[in-house]
């Protein structure tokens, strides 16, 4: 069985079928997903998905583009969201550099406060990172470390001494389909080192669709895929792969469910 560990169902690619995607999900073995929130009426609309679907769980939280939206009003329903039990983790959150669709210095402030949200409520923390790495890691090491449960890099694709650097600080990191584009070389050599109980595995749909959907929207189903590629990478049985990122995203994300 198998955990899609981030995704965005809530998003309107789904909007004409979301109740088949998540069945075909299902069938592919893809028995739980978490619903990331972008911004708050994502959140929202990712928790009343939650609370309606068994198997699906939310993230609340503000994408770095949409930091410059941010209020403190939105950050108070924030708050009362994650009181839900659907709710497991804070994010994404985090630092854009490279498109810069809010400040910098508003992308910052938002991270800061959401980790304080995070450290407040006791929920992990799912990081976007994108052109500010070493940015973002100093932020969390500087305010998250031994505060916040738990921390992911979702969609890693950083080079291995960022990535040794997120494990010395106790952090995770998650793999999507793009370590099977061919250019991808150096992500699959990362998923070939990271240890056994600190990755696990996500779509990001409807982004990042596997090289053989590529132009397509992509789906938790196709999370299968994934889950073969880095059992060949790490030359181990797919059983295996699926039965360790399970793991370690039920410990991480705290979620209580039986396959």
């Amino acid at each position: 069985m198998l955990i899609d560990t981030h995704c965005h169902l809530d998003f309107p690619d789904f909007d004409r079928d979301r109740g088949a995607v998540l069945e075909s999900a299902r069938r592919a073995q893809v028995r739980a997903v978490v619903n990331v929130g972008a911004d708050l009426t994502s959140s929202r609309r990712g928790l009343a998905l939650a609370r309606a679907e068994e198997g699906v769980f939310a993230s609340v939280g503000i994408h770095p583009h949409e930091a410059k939206g941010s209020c403190p009003e939105a950050l108070e329903e924030m708050r009362a969201l994650l009181a839900d039990p659907k709710v497991v983790a804070v994010g994404e959150v985090g630092l854009d550099l490279y498109r810069n669709l809010s400040p910098p210095e508003v992308q910052e402030k938002v991270f800061r406060d959401f980790i304080e949200l995070a450290a407040e409520a006791q929920r992990p923390l799912i990081v976007h990172s994108r052109a500010a790495a070493d940015r973002s890691l100093g932020i969390l090491k500087e305010q998250a470390a031994g505060r916040v449960p738990g921390v992911v890099f979702h969609c890693f694709s950083q080079d291995e001494p960022f990535l040794r650097r997120c494990l010395d600080a106790g952090f995770f990191v998650s793999f999507t389909a793009n370590i099977l584009y061919p250019s991808a070389e150096g992500l699959r050599t990362l998923a070939r080192v990271v240890p056994s109980d600190r990755f696990f595995l996500e779509t990001d749909a409807p982004f990042l669709a596997p090289s053989s959907r590529r132009g397509r929207r992509n789906e938790p189903a196709y999370l299968t895929e994934l889950a073969q590629e880095v059992a060949r990478i790490r030359g181990c049985e797919f059983d295996a792969v699926c039965a360790q990122t399970t793991e370690n995203a039920k410990k991480f994300f705290g979620i209580k469910i039986d396959f």
